[in-house]
């Protein structure tokens, strides 16, 4: 899947409005804008047994994080799968074309999402971990390749 920035899937002002017009939306939107930090815990989760981070990028002096994505040795994965780390922050902040920081992320769902006023799972249309589940599973993650699996 070909990268592209977050930004690019930002929700219209009725998909902020109602949870279930922004549940309907294509999974990579879903997850580029509105579920980005459910889908980055949620990978994780499924890959505990791997050193995975998880990082926000915000605008330049903003408080809040506009995207967050999960982070492997110089990976990261997010909406648009598995992809180097700088070329995902570069993306974004062409597209943007204004600077963005990284935002440590931690130390759990509950505290990032009161910190950056974001959406807990059980505060959404229908509860999006299973839907996260099933989009991570699209993608080989870099150290399956490693080993000789085939990207999807």
């Amino acid at each position: 899947m070909s990268l592209q920035a977050a930004g690019t899937y930002r929700r219209t002002p009725l998909e902020r409005a109602s949870q279930q017009v922004s549940w309907g939306r294509t999974d990579q939107a879903f997850f580029a804008a509105g579920a980005c930090h459910v889908l980055a815990w949620t990978c994780r989760a499924t890959y505990a047994d791997q050193a995975i981070g998880l990082c926000g990028m915000r605008f330049e002096g903003e408080p809040h994080a506009f995207h967050v994505y999960a982070r492997w040795e110089g990976w990261a994965f997010d909406h648009s799968g598995w992809h180097l780390e700088q070329d995902l922050l570069a993306a974004n902040r062409a597209y943007e074309d204004r600077a963005i920081e990284q935002v440590p992320v931690g130390p759990d769902l509950a505290t990032f999402c009161e910190q950056h006023n974001s959406r807990m799972p059980h505060q959404y249309w229908q509860d999006p971990v299973p839907r996260a589940r099933l989009y991570l599973d699209r993608f080989v993650p870099p150290w399956r390749l490693a080993e000789g699996a085939t990207s999807g």
